[in-house]
């Protein structure tokens, strides 16, 4: 007659002995940390983009183990194309690998970032996180009346009549507004029905504003039915899968992943290249005018 309890004694002891990424019988979570303005780049700042998401998040639902994946977001925003498709890519793997995924709301979780955070099953944020901003933006400056100024002519040569729409260095005509107005209201109207086909019968449906791009704390957040919960990552995943839960942070591996996307290649090539200096100062000054709406 077997021992069963002596066999399985040994098989603990030599569990053990093992490190803890080769247990099975220690519960994972991957956790994909996702932190700064969504499609805007500098060279020492990538934006989020889902070329630079898609490999860590691959890497994130195939883990051995993995009993959830959790994402740290801290975004205010940006590109509404870049975040549909990191939304996109997200549900894809989970439903793929069969993976609840849990959002952790940070500072900031609002416009893109909470579209980001919408993949989710589950959304908890911090009680003083900023929350929601469904809406859509854009935003530039006027300089016709400057270049006047200090005797600048402008000359622009297209093919159609169209292809210098809202040029910042010349007036602003009304018929341009509209139709910039129109594909804004079009793509409101796709984020409003992603939030509500995610969010579903936990949205305050008495609440006229969760659509008017306005955002809320954590706490008001959650009373509108934006979030599930407050907590923090660590906490809620020990409390869930137990005080030896691991969540390694997963993130691109090497020197060559650091790599600022774009067609120009590396860091250094781009630091270099006078020609995309003022474009870089822009993106960096639209990344933290995106920020500072929220008061960060």
């Amino acid at each position: 007659m077997t021992d069963t309890t002596g066999i399985e004694r040994i098989r603990t002891s030599l569990l053990s002995l093992l490190p803890k990424r080769f247990r099975s019988d220690m519960p994972v979570v991957p956790v994909v940390r996702m932190s700064g303005a969504i499609g805007f780049s500098t060279p020492l700042k990538p934006g989020l983009t889902l070329a630079s998401l898609a490999r860590v998040l691959e890497r994130a639902f195939t883990m051995r183990n993995a009993r959830a994946v959790a994402l740290a977001i801290n975004s205010p925003g940006g590109s509404a194309a870049q975040s549909h498709l990191i939304f996109l890519r997200i549900r894809a793997l989970a439903e793929e690998h069969k993976l609840p995924v849990i959002a952790f709301i940070e500072d900031v979780g609002a416009s893109g970032g909470y579209m980001i955070a919408c993949a989710a099953d589950e959304i908890i944020c911090d009680p003083s996180s900023i929350v929601g901003s469904i809406g859509v933006v854009a935003a530039s400056f006027g300089f016709e009346n400057l270049i006047g100024k200090i005797g600048v002519e402008r000359r622009v040569h297209t093919s159609g009549e169209k292809k210098v729409m809202l040029d910042p260095f010349l007036p602003e005509k009304s018929e341009d507004v509209e139709r910039l107005k129109a594909i804004q209201k079009e793509i409101h109207d796709r984020f409003i029905a992603l939030v509500r086909e995610r969010r579903g019968s936990k949205l305050d449906g008495r609440e006229t504003a969760l659509f008017t791009g306005e955002f809320w704390t954590g706490s008001r957040a959650r009373e509108l039915g934006l979030v599930d919960a407050v907590g923090e990552l660590r906490g809620v995943l020990r409390e869930r899968y137990g005080e030896k839960v691991r969540t390694p942070l997963i993130a691109e591996r090497g020197w060559l992943s650091r790599r600022t996307p774009g067609v120009d290649g590396t860091m250094f090539e781009q630091l270099t290249n006078r020609s995309g200096f003022a474009e870089d100062i822009i993106s960096a000054l639209e990344t933290r005018a995106l920020w500072s709406r929220y008061g960060l």
